[in-house]
């Protein structure tokens, strides 16, 4: 049977893009998920997150904010509009990755994935409004726009690499030390969301609830975890330089380091200023160049070939060599 072409299919059968134009889309995917977490912060440290009272509509009688809104609504309606752009980014990635040849069949479902992640945060961000901003469900907010950064960081990567098994770069204990990085990193992220949501930053001027817990006592939390990160990344650094790792492979945990300690200052700039919110928003944008750093340290800690190598030739091959002529 003859499968149904969708406009996807048409356009890779007429179009074979260049890698270069096809990085340049997944890149566009990277940096408007960086611009979707840092706008979304400036809703909520507008308090302009229940601008729109409802969702989907922005009010009950308009799709649109309205000027009985505001500035608040015009804010959060502006934020809803930038998803629109996100999509557009995620769906010339989608595009662009479908029409490379040979297809490239992994690569497809990681651009894919962007598609669903989007779908599912819009939604849950309309949960978050209709629940009135409970602190859970905008930390889960937060959390799945990270996932959706860290997919776009993969696929943006991958682009460049080829479809051959992984191999690895640096020793094992180090690659080891990457993925302890990584997974801290998540955890540092996951006990920003708990400071957040017990902190002052609330979203609106109603009363909106707060996570059950002393903010302070949960940012002394967050700043331990930083801490270890940061040991954790000195070491990498020091062992990459050891280990004589790539120049690429080094220069990542140099980044690493760097983001790190410019994170660091103004986490604690902004804690002992009374958290400033334009500082809460540099340090929101922090939070995304470290997780880009981090993610693009342990990608570096392996290389993909173009093509699986192929098998030695065992004594079945040898046996059906022909044989020689003999010698007349």
């Amino acid at each position: 049977m003859v499968g149904v072409e969708t406009p996807i299919s048409s356009i890779a059968k007429r179009w074979t893009p260049s890698t270069k134009v096809v990085k340049r889309a997944a890149l566009s995917a990277v940096v408007m998920s960086v611009l979707i977490i840092v706008t979304g912060g400036a809703v909520r440290l507008t308090g302009s997150g229940l601008g729109c009272d409802t969702w989907p509509k922005c009010t009950d009688d308009s799709l649109f904010a309205t000027p009985e809104e505001g500035v608040h609504g015009a804010i959060e309606f502006g934020n809803r509009m930038l998803t629109y752009v996100l999509s557009a980014a995620v769906g010339w990635t989608i595009v662009a990755v479908s029409s490379l040849k040979p297809r490239r069949r992994k690569l497809v479902r990681l651009a894919w994935s962007q598609f669903w992640i989007v779908l599912g945060n819009a939604v849950l961000g309309g949960i978050t409004v209709l629940a009135g901003l409970n602190p859970w469900t905008v930390a889960g907010h937060f959390l799945l726009a990270n996932c959706l950064l860290a997919v776009t960081v993969i696929t943006w990567v991958r682009i460049g690499e080829g479809d051959g098994p992984p191999r690895p770069r640096a020793p094992l204990p180090v690659r080891r030390l990457s993925w302890a990085i990584l997974a801290t990193t998540v955890v540092l992220i996951v006990l920003g969301t708990a400071v957040t949501g017990s902190g002052k930053h609330a979203g609106d001027s109603s009363d909106v609830p707060r996570m059950p817990w002393d903010w302070s006592a949960a940012a002394h939390v967050h700043a331990i975890a930083a801490w270890v990160v940061c040991a954790l990344a000195i070491a990498l650094w020091l062992a990459l330089r050891v280990a004589d790792a790539p120049a690429d492979t080094r220069a990542r945990a140099r980044d690493l380091l760097i983001v790190l300690l410019a994170q660091g200052a103004i986490g604690y700039v902004q804690y002992f200023s009374d958290v400033p919110e334009i500082l809460v928003g540099v340090h929101m944008l922090g939070s995304a160049l470290l997780w880009i750093a981090v993610l693009r340290v342990v990608l570096s800690m392996r290389e993909r070939g173009d093509d699986v190598p192929a098998p030695l030739p065992g004594p079945s091959a040898e046996r059906a060599e022909p044989a020689s002529a003999p010698a007349g």
